[in-house]
């Protein structure tokens, strides 16, 4: 079994190289890969790439798994914390890693509060809720404020510019730009003792720029790819994903909540834990957990303050 990238047949020394310098820092992310994206990603030829990823397949033992070795890998997950014991509970202990967890509503609902809150959160030691490592934090839309961080860290008696050192910040101008840094993440994940990526919002740069009915599949084509590559993080490094996403009005929908998340099905699928924001009175915000793969439905209360996520 090969434990380098070196190791591999057929990869030599300028290989090794081109792969780590285009994000491809271990056996087991290139066992993972696409043909296609290998080769988009560091220029090699097809049967070069083909080759090499089999390679890595191999060394990695890749094939069939008993029910019993799926348990102890699922052993290995951590939950962060929330801030809110009834939040917590209703996630089942917090917000997992090896998952994905969506959070949509409509604007101002909480769903940033709640992503900064977890990114201060994970930094925490595992017996105060959080997994001592760090957060990666993609914004799209320009919502990240350091500031607000602070206020939240200050609250949790943590040292508040440590705190801001540990949140590592991407800002996405365009839906491209931030697949790039979500693939990019990989190469961070090890060195950056990331255990969270946070992308805030998911959804709203790829509803800019790709309007209309004409141009949905291939939207939802590249989204797909995109929460494939949030998904691979998770598996991989045993990271938490948090991603939040926009709503629209389902005109057709004639009974209940006409409420429905960007991204249809695609993002519905790769979403381990899907969490439905809405307003209630003063700070106090409603959680409806509307799908897992292990937790009933259900709903609850908790606030936002000036020192954060809380039960009241």
């Amino acid at each position: 079994m090969a434990d380098e990238i070196e190791d591999l047949s057929g990869v030599g020394e300028t290989t090794a190289k081109k792969l780590t310098e285009n994000g491809y820092k271990s056996i087991e992310q290139i066992a993972v890969a696409a043909t296609g994206k290998l080769m988009e990603d560091t220029g090699l030829g097809e049967k070069t790439a083909r080759k090499i990823i089999s390679a890595s397949r191999e060394s990695q033992d890749m094939g069939y798994a008993t029910a019993k070795e799926v348990l102890e890998k699922k052993d290995e997950i951590r939950q962060i914390k929330t801030g809110s014991d009834k939040l917590n509970k209703l996630l089942g202990g917090g917000v997992e890693t090896q998952s994905i967890t969506e959070l949509y509503s409509k604007f101002g609902t909480g769903k940033t509060q709640l992503a900064f809150q977890l990114s201060v959160n994970v930094q925490k030691p595992k017996k105060e809720g959080g997994l001592g490592k760090n957060a990666l934090f993609i914004d799209t839309e320009g919502t990240f404020r350091p500031e607000r961080v602070r206020q939240m860290a200050k609250a949790g008696d943590m040292d508040e510019d440590e705190v801001l050192n540990k949140i590592f910040l991407g800002r996405a101008y365009s839906s491209d730009h931030q697949m790039l840094l979500a693939e990019k993440a990989s190469g961070m994940i090890e060195e950056k003792n990331i255990g969270l990526i946070i992308i805030d919002s998911l959804t709203g740069l790829f509803r800019a720029e790709y309007v209309g009915r004409g141009q949905l599949a291939e939207r939802q084509q590249k989204l797909n790819r995109h929460m494939h590559t949030l998904q691979r993080h998770a598996s991989t490094h045993n990271t938490a994903v948090l991603v939040t996403n926009q709503v629209m009005a389902n005109p057709g929908l004639m009974f209940g909540d006409p409420t429905t998340p960007i991204g249809g099905h695609i993002v519905g699928h790769a979403s381990s834990f899907r969490i439905y924001l809405r307003e209630s009175k003063g700070e106090k915000r409603i959680a409806r957990l509307v799908d897992s793969p292990c937790l009933p439905d259900g709903e609850c209360v908790f606030t936002i303050t000036q020192k954060g996520i809380e039960d009241k």
